[in-house]
C-alpha cells in the first residue's frame, strides 16, 4: 500500500469547475487505511478531505470547503496513483460536487 502520511501535494491542473487554484497546498496525513487533510488557498477559505486507502493506494474520500463568499460546497472523490520516475506521486482525480450544480470533473495533484 502507498503511505501517503506527511506528504505534500499541490495542484497541476483541473477542469473549469474546480473551486482550487495553483496556489492550493494538501498535506496529507494517514493513520492505517484511513487518510486526510486540511487545506485553504486565495479562492478556499478552509477545506477538509476525509477517505480511505485501498492496498492499491487508491484514495476514495470526501470533502467539504468553505469559499471567499461564506459558501459550503461538498464533493466525493477518487483519486488512483501513479509513482513518477523521480519517485514522487502524481494523482489523477475524478470528483462530484455533491453541492451546487452536482457536476463532475477531473484534476491532478503531484507530490513536492
Amino acid at each position: 500500500m502507498i503511505h501517503y502520511h506527511n506528504k505534500k501535494f499541490k495542484l497541476v491542473r483541473t477542469t473549469t469547475n474546480g473551486a482550487v487554484s495553483g496556489d492550493i497546498l494538501f498535506h496529507y496525513q494517514q493513520q492505517g487505511r484511513l487518510l486526510w487533510c486540511s487545506y485553504r488557498s486565495e479562492s478556499i477559505l478552509m477545506g477538509h478531505l476525509l477517505g480511505t486507502v485501498d492496498e492499491a493506494g487508491t484514495i476514495t474520500m470526501s470533502y467539504h470547503q468553505v469559499d471567499p463568499s461564506g459558501e459550503i460546497m461538498t464533493g466525493t472523490c477518487r483519486s488512483t496513483p501513479e509513482i513518477l520516475a523521480n519517485g514522487k506521486i502524481r494523482l489523477h482525480e475524478k470528483w462530484q460536487w455533491t453541492s451546487g450544480d452536482e457536476s463532475s470533473g477531473e484534476s491532478v495533484l503531484e507530490e513536492f
